[in-house]
Formats: C-alpha cells, structure tokens, sequence
C-alpha cells in the first residue's frame, strides 16, 4: 500500500516540475512575438534576385490584387511599414503584394544572416501594434479597362492580370503596365524583379513570347523606368 502511495506522489511531483527544453529548442521562439495570445510565424522565400527576400507574414498585407512598391525611402511617406523596415540599415526596396512583403538589401555585402532577425522583429512587432499598412495612396488604373482601349489594349492588359502578374507575384515582385505603341508592350519592372540579373531574360523569354502567342500583333517588350521611382504605384486588380 505504501508503494503505490509513493509511487503516486512521485508522479506528481514529476507533473509539477518546470519543462526544460533541449538546448537544441532554446532560443527557437526568440522572433515570435509573445505581446498577443497568438504568435506570429513569419516565413521567408527566395527570389530569383539574391538581394530581395519574400516575407510571408500569413496575415493579410493589402487587399487581394493589390501591391505597392516603394523603391526608395522617400516613396514609402505613406506606409507605417514600409517607413520602419527601412530604417532597417542595409534596406533598399519594400514591396509589398496580398500576403507578402518583399525586402530587397543595398548590395551583396549586406549579408541577410545579420539584417533578417530585424527585418522579422519589424513585421511582427507592426502587425501587433494593429496600426494601417497603409495611410494614403492613390491606387493605380494602368490594368483596368478603359472606354477608350484598343482591343489589343484590352487583351494585353487581361493577359497581364491573369496569366503573368501571378507568376511574377511568386517571385516577389510585378509588373506594371505603360503603354502600348506600335506593337511595342512598355512594362515597369517592381520588387524583386527591377533590379534582378535575369529581369530582361523574363521580359523577353517569358512575357513576350506569351504576349506573342496569344496576340501577334504584339511585335515587342520594352522595360521602361516610369514613372519616377519617387512616387509609390499601387497595383489594383480591376474588379471581375
């Protein structure tokens, strides 16, 4: 009798001791954000360009469609996030799509081991504290159909929409459409694509030859740097 009667208390003392986690476990969680009763993961994806990074913080960053890109410091006045992550030291370009924000650093020595756990802490931190992505900015037309499009206007810009801006989205950027002139589609590279090494190999092997394909009027695709890179462009997909 007095076994079992041990045996129990010793089991009970053993539920009340404190769980220690292996020291392989200690220091995991250090980039969770503990201020709410649900932490926040953020995850990371490789782009095509080697000095941008996606961020997927798994909550909603701008409405589906949407992207905004902030190619410098001036241009991001009207994003509480965009204005913290770069403060960032090391932080060129934020672009941000629906669920994803896409960090791109100055140059290659710039190492993301060292500015990754701040850029983390920065997501999670602005996403508790509740505040808007977003305090203004004008949403741009440049896909949405007009009265006075051409038909290879209208084809073009449903193209982009449905077939290439959601590929291009994967690899943390977009395009932005400019014009159409002559057969010539004029498109603005943002994110991770506008400075990315194979960034003219995707306008010609990939987006002109689909262009191509479905529309053979189309004669070529041209990147253009317009309009000035001082000024946030906000992507709005039409609605259906």
């Amino acid at each position: 009798m007095w076994r079992n009667s041990l045996k129990l208390l010793v089991n009970s003392i053993k539920t009340q001791e404190k769980y220690v986690p292996p020291l392989a476990l200690q220091g995991f969680s250090k980039h969770i954000h503990r201020s709410s009763p649900l932490a926040m993961f953020v995850q990371t994806q490789e782009t095509p360009n080697p000095n941008s990074l996606k961020f997927l913080p798994g909550v909603k960053v701008l409405e589906s469609g949407q992207t905004m890109d902030f190619p410098t410091g001036q241009s991001a006045f009207c994003s509480p996030l965009g204005k913290l992550l770069f403060r960032i030291e090391g932080v060129k370009g934020v672009f941000l799509g629906p669920d994803f924000i896409t960090v791109t650093k100055s140059d290659d020595d710039v190492e993301w081991k060292l500015i990754k756990p701040e850029i983390f802490a920065t997501i999670m931190d602005f996403f508790a504290s509740g505040l808007p992505v977003l305090q203004e900015g004008v949403p741009n037309s440049d896909t949405q159909v007009n009265e006075d499009d051409s038909e290879i206007v209208q084809m073009i810009k449903e193209l982009l929409d449905t077939r290439i801006r959601p590929t291009v989205q994967e690899d943390g950027g977009d395009l932005l459409f400019m014009g159409y002139d002559d057969g010539v589609v004029k498109l603005k590279m943002q994110g991770s694509c506008s400075s990315c090494p194979s960034s003219i190999v995707t306008l010609k092997n990939g987006v002109q030859n689909m262009l191509q394909f479905y529309i053979p009027e189309v004669v070529a695709v041209e990147q253009v740097d317009e309009p000035s890179d001082k000024e946030p462009v906000v992507r709005v997909k039409p609605p259906n």
